[in-house]
């Protein structure tokens, strides 16, 4: 019974920013279950090493495409592809993800354009594209990836990202929304809200202040993949069939 209601058998999961650290890790989980894979970022070689990783040791299907998600229109013949060659689209991972670290007072406004496009404006466009397929058939599961960043305000010793926090706390609300509007169709949207992991995209807060962050930390750590791979398991499978509208921290209680 444990094992029917996370078997992904026979699904596939399109996972942006799949090709590397945080996607590659949430790409493996559900590889692992039975998911067919689609990866997609703007750096395709990434892309095609996860896919023939997952193939190799997983024997499902995966396939890497090269995809910038503040365009339109990648987004729209990256989706048209995925469903064309998978067949369809069961579970949806907003990954894809940019930062910019700068003091508030210093910050171009470029910089700040660039993380909002990443960070919201490409996980409502992907959304969007992919829920016109799930609402079609019914179902589906969006899982996007937020940040404890956008829960807990840290000092600008710590990390000075003010458009990445910001972002992060509206990809939360956007999940709640969305799941708000299309819960009715059989459509259910979570979010994860991880803390410091080990990533390319924090390795420069990590060099400077790990021994620290890790003191302020309840259990005294970093994360792991481990932990993120449960809980994106969790909420791509049927063992999350009455949960919507939820922003899950995994953050070994930094947010308490």
């Amino acid at each position: 019974m444990t094992q029917s209601i996370f078997n992904l058998s026979g699904q596939t999961a399109l996972i942006t920013g799949g090709g590397s650290g945080i996607g590659k890790i949430i790409a493996e989980a559900l590889a692992e279950y039975g998911a067919n894979i689609a990866v997609c970022s703007r750096k395709v070689e990434n892309c095609v090493e996860t896919a023939e990783y997952l193939i190799a040791k997983y024997g499902i299907q995966a396939k890497a495409y090269l995809c910038n998600v503040t365009s339109e229109e990648e987004i729209s013949e990256t989706v048209k592809r995925v469903i064309k060659e998978f067949g369809q689209i069961d579970i949806l991972v907003n990954n894809s993800g940019a930062t910019w670290g700068e003091r508030v007072e210093r910050m171009p406004i470029e910089a700040w354009n660039k993380v909002m496009n990443v960070n919201v404006t490409g996980t409502f466009m992907m959304s969007r594209a992919v829920g016109v397929h799930m609402l079609e058939r019914g179902y589906g599961k969006i899982i996007n990836i937020g940040s404890v960043a956008g829960i807990k305000a840290e000092p600008g010793d710590v990390l000075n990202a003010i458009g990445y926090s910001t972002s992060k706390a509206a990809v939360h609300h956007f999940t709640r929304d969305l799941a708000k509007k299309w819960a009715e169709h059989g459509i259910y949207v979570n979010a994860i809200a991880p803390g410091f992991f080990e990533t390319k995209m924090t390795k420069h807060v990590l060099d400077k202040h790990q021994r620290e962050i890790i003191n302020r930390n309840p259990l005294k750590k970093l994360g792991d993949p481990n932990s993120l791979k449960g809980t994106a398991l969790l909420l791509a499978s049927h063992a999350s069939d009455y949960i919507t509208g939820q922003v899950i921290v995994v953050d070994g209680g930094s947010t308490l």
